[in-house]
């Protein structure tokens, strides 16, 4: 079956792992992430990296190592999550990725740019403190 709209793995990874190091009371690990949202602890580790280098999380390593937020819960948004691992979001104009539409008028009415900015909307007004 088509999805209409998906987003990665990485992402999906990112934003869960993201709320549960938010709820979380102190350092959380790689394993209970993977477990927790049933991924595989390769991919989380990987994704995990991308949003340290980012900025969002400090890591400690070792036995009581884990993750914890670097800002507060309301200062990140799921959008801050998804261009950490996607890169920078862009609305997305044009079903070609075209400047110019080969034909007189865009026959999609430009459902692509407001489906792309109601989406980065959303993400950008929801904060983890709103999971917590």
């Amino acid at each position: 079956m088509a999805k209409l709209f998906s987003l990665s793995e990485a992402s999906s990874i990112a934003i869960h792992a993201m709320v549960l190091v938010a709820k979380s009371e102190g350092m959380i690990n790689v394993n209970t992430i993977a477990e927790t949202t049933k991924t595989s602890r390769h991919h989380v580790a990987k994704v995990m990296q991308r949003l340290a280098k980012d900025g969002l999380i400090s890591s400690g390593r070792g036995p009581s190592g884990g993750f914890i937020l670097k800002k507060t819960a309301d200062q990140i948004s799921f959008l801050n999550i998804y261009e950490a691992i996607e890169g920078k979001a862009e609305i997305a104009y044009c079903l070609f990725q075209s400047p110019v539409c080969p034909l007189d008028h865009c026959i999609m009415n430009n459902i692509t740019a407001k489906i792309s900015k109601e989406f980065l909307d959303y993400l950008e007004s929801q904060t983890l403190n709103l999971y917590i």
